[in-house]
Order: C-alpha cells, then structure tokens, then sequence
C-alpha cells in the first residue's frame, strides 16, 4: 500500500494488479501506469478516494497492489468499465 512500496514490486513476480484511488494525482496516475506497462501489469483506477481508504483501512493512500488473482477479479467486477484497465 502506498506509492513506493508499490513501485518496488513491479519487478517481482506474484501479484495480481495495481488499484488507483480516484483522486491519486496526475503524476502518480502516470508514473504507476508506466511502470505496469514495463513490467506487464493492469492498473485499475477505483471510485473511492483517499480520504476513503484512510477510514477504512487506518492509512491514507491512492495505491494499492493487490496480490490474490481472486480477490482482484471480484474488485474489477465492481468498477466501471471506463476505469478499468488503464494501461
């Protein structure tokens, strides 16, 4: 969770995709989309903000790495097509 914990993991092998807050900044947006294209990853870009995921998960973040191949298909059924797969 996080920019740079999840930047780190493009290399390694194992995870499913990557979730966008939908208020992470343009430059955010950007970097993590290229480095999912490098390394052949989907980005998802969700409806919730920041502020959101702070409520819920006690850490305020816009990036999310999603490891279970399960888990990341049942939240890309939830978002809209639009925000779907942005790389």
């Amino acid at each position: 969770m996080g920019f740079d914990a999840v930047i780190g993991e493009f290399p390694v092998k194992g995870f499913a995709g990557v979730i966008l807050a939908a208020d992470v900044s343009a430059k955010t947006e950007k970097e993590v989309c290229f480095q999912a294209e490098k390394f052949n990853r989907q980005v998802l870009k969700a409806s919730f903000t920041m502020d959101d995921a702070e409520s819920a998960l006690g850490k305020r973040a816009g990036v999310f790495l999603i490891k279970d191949e399960g888990l990341y298909g049942s939240i890309q059924k939830h978002i809209p097509a639009d925000n779907a797969n942005l790389n």
